[in-house]
């Protein structure tokens, strides 16, 4: 055979092994199509916001820590546990025999100190009325100068003993005053309506009185549900962009899978450096509606998110879509495509994307393998 026919049909050989490696790869070794994550291109709201970087604590404005303000023996506990009271009732008393016998003393010396006065102040007005028909009988005659003289000084001083009896009568009014100021110290009353959180005595025990300058501690914890308010710590980077009144959506962990709309109300002037690499700035919180949080207890942790921004009925992907400069892989006929989206408000759930992608369309939330990039085959497992 001639060398121009071995050669050419040597290059036919070559070109159907080539062929059949291209066929083989296409078919029967082509890889399978890698499995994908997806979510939907949706229009709908997107908002930017700013989360506490720690727990935050659900607290009460409304909060007392009642304790009396001598010691005794407790005679009365009308409240327990859980009671709601309003303001001005009593919720602790003291033995108080000793209180309201000095009461009853101090009215009876006020009595006497009364009657003593009224005495007294109407010999005054008698020596003034003689002191007047002393001067018309001088008048006439009938007395002298130095009997005149004599029925004026009897009025002076019959007059200064008036008022040094009313002077003494005051004084014994406010001795009764102090009587039941002190009789009063054995009441405890809730100084505003709420709920008796905590109780530490009961009757019969004895609290043990204070040293001057020194309270005796706490035997009741009053607090009112309906000033609850929540305080989060949030980054000192975020602290710029967060104001008094935006919005803002708490959770607790009492209550999962529920949140509360409530509003920034107040910014700490100052920012926590407690922990060097975690400075914060302190917010607070009042909620809209106080009354849903019902079944939540003061000292409860939160989360809040602080909403800066929000765009309504725009398009969105999950977050977790886009990639470095706001790259995302779309499945598109089987196939993984790389498109450029210009990035919006975002959040730590959706991204607004103003352009590079269409409503309806897949993207890829998961990029949890070397095989999910631009060009591979795909299938789409959809995200829940």
């Amino acid at each position: 055979m001639s060398t121009p026919k071995r050669a050419f049909r040597a290059i036919v050989t070559l070109a159907a092994l080539a062929a059949l490696a291209v066929a083989l790869r296409l078919t029967v070794l082509r890889p399978d199509p890698v499995e994908v994550t997806v979510a939907e291109v949706t229009r709908g709201v997107v908002e930017d916001t700013v989360a506490n970087t720690r727990a935050g604590t659900v607290k009460t404005r409304m909060r007392a820590r009642l304790s009396p303000q001598m010691g005794g023996l407790v005679v009365e506990l009308p409240a327990r546990k859980g009671t709601r009271v309003e303001r001005g009732d009593v919720v602790l008393r003291l033995e108080a025999s000793v209180q309201e016998a000095q009461v009853r003393l101090a009215q009876e010396e006020a009595r006497v100190a009364a009657a003593r006065a009224e005495d007294v102040c109407l010999g005054a007005e008698l020596a003034a009325r003689e002191l007047a028909r002393g001067r018309i009988m001088v008048a006439d005659g009938i007395l002298s100068a130095q009997q005149v003289d004599a029925l004026e000084s009897a009025a002076e001083r019959s007059q200064a003993a008036c008022a040094a009896a009313r002077a003494a009568l005051g004084q014994a009014q406010a001795a009764v005053a102090l009587a039941r100021a002190q009789l009063e110290l054995t009441v405890v009353r809730a100084p505003f309506s709420g709920v008796v959180a905590d109780l530490t005595t009961e009757v019969g025990e004895w609290i043990t009185p204070a040293p001057p300058g020194v309270p005796i501690p706490p035997v009741i914890d009053l607090l009112d549900p309906g000033s609850l308010y929540v305080s989060a710590p949030i980054d000192e980077v975020d602290s710029r962009r967060v104001r008094v009144g935006q919005e803002v959506r708490v959770t607790v962990d009492s209550v999962p899978g529920a949140s509360f709309p409530a509003r920034v109300v107040r910014m700490a002037p100052f920012v926590l450096d407690v922990l060097e690499q975690n400075r914060t700035v302190e917010i607070e919180a009042d909620f809209d509606d106080p009354t849903q949080l019902s079944d939540v207890l003061p000292g409860t942790s939160a989360d809040v998110e602080v909403i800066v921004a929000r765009r309504e009925d725009v398009l969105r992907v999950p977050t977790a879509a886009v990639g470095d400069g706001g790259t995302v892989l779309v499945l598109e006929a089987g196939v993984l495509i790389a498109r450029t989206v210009t990035p919006g408000v975002r959040n730590w759930q959706f991204t607004e994307c103003r352009g590079g992608v269409s409503e309806g369309e897949l993207v890829v939330t998961m990029r949890d393998s070397a095989a999910v990039k631009a060009g591979a085959r795909a299938v789409a497992r959809m995200r829940r």
